[in-house]
């Protein structure tokens, strides 16, 4: 059994929808999905936590799923500060001071910062693929020909064509990402179609835009977001105990958790997943249910 229970907190910028599992005097687990995935991803997770006695919390990010922007004028930003953010709003609106948190991708990213900046708000770190906070710095420095070529939707998404192509094809288009980053899961299809209505919000194609976008240097960010986007330049450090899992099989980019390691100053677990792709909550919820459970 996943998620049992549904619910959503009005926070200063969105409504924010979420599913929970497990005793609700536990210890709290808050789990942030990524791009182009949503809550799914950490179903089987929310069952196996549960049933340890874990208190778990999966919101929908901004963009997905029922979530929702409170102002029509507020811009659909998708920048890392506006996604940490609303992780802390999310732990202030459901009265949650100290929580273990974790997430791939997006939601990674997220809970980096969370921890980095909020130490005090964070008892643990579950993060795939190692120090997931975007440096700004080295938006125009080139990676390896290899793995730069499997960023081609990125460099799609900074043209006019991408937006109105993730408009027009946006299921084909984030299926095609679904199976490419997970090249040996073979239920990544059959996955998808579970996590597809999420990416029918109304604000689904504006978020993810204007996050390729942003962290390229192309569109301006939220000004209520400067504060956290300008301490990001830092590099900041990760005092809170960690676990990192990499994925051994991650058609996205290429294995970077081994050279984020000087970022993590406290505690540190590594541990490597062969044959696991990107969306690794999924794709291995024992594992990634036990590396939170060995953080609790």
């Amino acid at each position: 059994m996943g998620f049992t229970r549904r619910g959503a907190v009005r926070t200063p910028v969105l409504e924010i929808a979420y599913e929970e599992a497990g005793p609700a005097d536990a210890p709290v687990a808050v789990l942030s999905h990524g791009f182009p995935y949503d809550v799914r991803a950490f179903d089987e997770v929310a069952g196996f936590l549960a049933a340890s006695g874990v208190r778990v919390i999966a919101p929908y990010l901004r963009g997905y799923g029922p979530t929702r922007f409170a102002d029509a004028a507020t811009l659909r930003s998708g920048e890392q500060g506006a996604l940490a953010q609303d992780l802390l709003d999310l732990l202030d609106a459901l009265d949650i001071d100290r929580a273990f948190v974790g997430g791939y991708d997006w939601g990674g990213r997220a809970s980096c910062i969370v921890a980095a900046l909020h130490p005090e708000r964070v008892a643990g770190l579950v993060t795939v693929g190692g120090y997931n906070i975007f440096d700004p710095a080295l938006a125009q420095e080139p990676t390896r020909p290899e793995w730069e070529r499997t960023y081609w939707y990125k460099y799609y998404f900074h043209s006019e064509a991408g937006r109105r192509g993730l408009e027009r094809y946006r299921h084909q288009l984030c299926e095609l990402l679904w199976t490419t980053w997970s090249p040996e899961w073979t239920d990544a299809a059959t996955a998808y179609r579970a996590s597809a209505p999420s990416l029918e919000n109304p604000d689904f194609v504006d978020v993810v835009i204007h996050s390729y976008r942003h962290r390229s240097g192309l569109v301006a960010g939220d000004p209520r977001y400067a504060a956290i986007e300008t301490a990001m330049y830092a590099q900041p450090p990760i005092t809170v105990p960690t676990v990192v899992l990499e994925s051994g099989a991650d058609g996205l980019g290429g294995p970077s958790a081994t050279e984020d390691r000087e970022h993590f100053t406290g505690p540190y677990t590594f541990r490597e997943l062969p044959g696991i792709g990107h969306d690794l909550p999924q794709e291995a919820p024992r594992e990634f249910a036990d590396a939170v459970l060995s953080l609790i």
